[in-house]
Order: C-alpha cells, then structure tokens, then sequence
C-alpha cells in the first residue's frame, strides 16, 4: 500500500496581496523551478495519512476566527533567494495551536521557530539574490496584508495539489 503524500497548510491572502506576491514571484522566481503561486507556509510536511484528523483540527482551530492582519516588515535574504517577512500575532496564535495537536506529527522543519515569510525568489545564484534584495530594500515601505483562511495542500513533488480552503469567518 502506498503512503499518502505529505500535506502542506498555508495561509491564504486577501485577493490584493496575493495578487502582488505572485506577481513578484513570477518576476524573479526562476520560470522553470516556478511551480506553485505565492504562499505562505505554516507547516511543510504533515503526514498525509491523517488527512481527516488534520481537517478536522484545523475546523475546530479557525472556528469562529476573523480575518486578521499581518505586517510585512521587510524583506529576508535566503541565501539563494529573497522573501518578505512578516508578522502577526493572531497567525503565531493560530500556529502554535496546531503545532501542539500535531507535535508528534511534525518534521524538524516544522518544530523550529516559525519565521513567516512569502518568498519571491529562490534556487539562484547568491550575487543575484543579494542583489534583489538590495533593490527591493531601496523602495520597501511596510505595509499591511490580511490573512483570510487556511489552504491545504497535497505535496507531489512539482506542482501542489488543493485539498480543501478553509475559509475565516467574515
């Protein structure tokens, strides 16, 4: 029998926000390594095969939860790429919520401090990237996006499968 494929939970933006990321990451994210839009990732390798057990705790999670803001601080340098930081309270909340019901669950990358970010650039050549993040700084002003629900996803190696949206209350 084949084991499920991993499960990844994303945040997902206001249409406008998106919009922008996505933008910038079909600018300067490689074309032929560009599989999957803008994101923001909560948790990158959840096991598949408690697919109705996470549903269900995300549904519990989110019930009753708002849309809520997030501030994007500035921009990170990934060592091959670039990607905006961001901040909110309320999504650090939501996070380590999950992340207690799944502790067992979770891969080391998902157990480390949770650094949310939208990455627009990555899998180049370091002097391109520090160069992109030095012209992104020059005209970066903070600004505000919203979180307005939950995305999860099937990983298959290339481009990502949608499971389910779950949406926030309005």
């Amino acid at each position: 029998m084949n084991t499920p494929a991993a499960l990844i939970l994303t945040l997902q933006l206001d249409e406008r926000s998106f919009a922008f990321f996505d933008e910038q990451r079909r600018r300067y994210f490689p074309p032929g390594r560009n599989f999957i839009p803008a994101h923001l990732t909560l948790f990158h390798a959840l096991p598949g095969e408690q697919l109705a057990a996470i549903q269900n705790d995300i549904e519990t999670t989110i019930s009753g939860q708002q849309p809520f803001k997030l501030d994007v601080t500035g921009l990170r340098s990934l060592g091959r790429g670039v990607a905006y930081a961001l901040e909110s309270s309320e999504l650090s909340r939501v996070r380590r919520h999950l992340a207690l019901g799944w502790n067992d669950w979770l891969k080391p990358q998902d157990r480390q401090n949770h650094n949310p970010h939208v990455t627009v650039q990555n899998k180049v050549d370091p002097t391109q990237a520090r160069a992109l993040l030095e012209d992104l700084k020059e005209g970066f002003q903070p600004f505000e996006v919203t979180g307005t629900g939950l995305d999860l996803w099937w990983y298959r190696g290339g481009p990502w499968e949608k499971v389910r949206t779950f949406v926030f209350q309005q």
